[in-house]
């Protein structure tokens, strides 16, 4: 069951204005009646900030599915809180797991984090804990990973800035971004946004272009919105813009997240990012990917072999814009903007092989060139940073 309330100011602190508060995209809390799970609802921004509270698994599922939360990184971090809700509220926990991490395939953090939380939850039944102590551990582990990714957003921010200080020495940087990044999709300050943020406050950040990502509009609903907060300077522009901005020599270098990266380097992201990249590389412009390392999957080989998610053609026959209720209407779809029966394409993700990749930046830091070696060096160079 999923309910949705306007954020205010009357929590436990001091009431925040509308100017400087800010939102957690995700938080556990434990009223009375059972703990929830309380999703900042990015289908409604930029017009409003509302919350949407998920008291059971299905309600979470639905909020992933429709893009109420959404992001690799925290949908890993949803994931495990969902696994700590089934948990805690008495749900079949195995059941649970699988419908969470099925609800976005191309996503491995979801599907992570969902295992990382049943994991816990396993270990502790059978150690001879009972239910609610294994409810915890569930909640201990989403907790960590919650934090894990905040540390780790942190420090994908400072590789992130000092490879751009050393690609464009010199400063003013003009950077081109796709979907959205920030903190709507971490634990922390975001992927590639968090390295644009860095830039903007060392004031090295000359202009942030905003592509709009069609057709759900992340770039002009979420990145702009979170720059905007942040005080940058930035311009939005239709995806199908870039490439005049390329030929005018304004990108020095290109941002982007990912949802999966395989192991031989191919990076599965937001769809139009690999047309960025074949742009980028025409223009001897750098492409820099910015994920945690728990996107790195070393059990998908190669691109063709990523499962990429299918979304429903009404997101591009039909123009709809954040999901703000009007009072005394009944809810409507998007408006037509292709003839009744028009049959759509719609992969939410297209895949970029590693040559066209410049560098991926981690929280352990930076493979450039882009190759299988590299980025199993630096699996293991994470996993043993975890165990000792």
């Amino acid at each position: 069951m999923a309910d949705q309330y306007a954020h205010s100011g009357d929590g436990d602190g001091p009431a925040e204005t509308s100017e400087n508060r800010v939102t957690p995209a995700i938080r556990w809390e434990e009223p009375p009646e059972g703990p929830v799970l309380v999703l900042l609802d990015q289908t409604r921004l930029p017009a409003e900030e509302v919350e949407r509270v998920c008291t059971d698994p299905p309600a979470l599922v639905e909020a992933i599915r429709g893009l109420a939360v959404r992001g690799a990184p925290l949908l890993g971090i949803a994931g495990a809180y969902g696994v700590a809700l089934a948990a805690a509220r008495g749900f079949d926990v195995a059941d649970a797991a699988q419908a969470l991490a099925g609800a976005r395939p191309t996503a491995v953090n979801l599907s992570l984090g969902v295992r990382r939380a049943r994991a816990a939850h396993q270990e502790a039944l059978a150690g001879g804990a009972g239910e609610e102590a294994a409810a915890r551990a569930a909640l201990e582990a989403a907790r960590a990973l919650h934090r894990q990714d905040a540390e780790a957003s942190a420090r994908m921010a400072a590789h992130g800035l000092a490879l751009l200080d050393e690609l464009l020495p010199g400063g003013g940087h003009r950077v081109l971004t796709h979907c959205n990044t920030g903190a709507l999709v971490s634990g922390g300050e975001g992927t590639a946004f968090a390295v644009a943020l860095a830039a903007h406050r060392a004031g090295r950040l000359r202009r942030l272009w905003v592509d709009e990502t069609r057709p759900l509009l992340q770039g002009a609903r979420l990145t702009a919105y979170e720059a905007a907060r942040n005080g940058m300077a930035y311009t939005l522009l239709t995806d199908s813009a870039a490439g005049s901005l390329f030929a005018a020599g304004e990108v020095d270098a290109v941002l982007v997240g990912a949802d999966r990266i395989t192991a031989d380097g191919s990076v599965a992201n937001k769809i139009g990012t690999y047309p960025l990249a074949v742009l980028a590389r025409y223009h001897h412009v750098p492409l820099v990917v910015v994920a945690p390392v728990t996107t790195v999957d070393p059990d998908t080989p190669d691109g063709a072999s990523v499962e990429v998610e299918q979304r429903g053609g009404h997101e591009v026959t039909e123009l709809s814009g954040p999901q703000v209720p009007v009072v005394g209407a009944e809810a409507v779809g998007g408006i037509p903007v292709a003839p009744l029966g028009t049959q759509a394409y719609n992969p939410a993700f297209d895949v970029t092989p590693p040559e066209l990749v410049t560098a991926i930046v981690t929280e352990e830091g930076v493979v450039s060139p882009v190759t299988a070696e590299a980025l199993a060096e630096l699996c293991a160079r994470s996993r043993q940073a975890t165990t000792s």
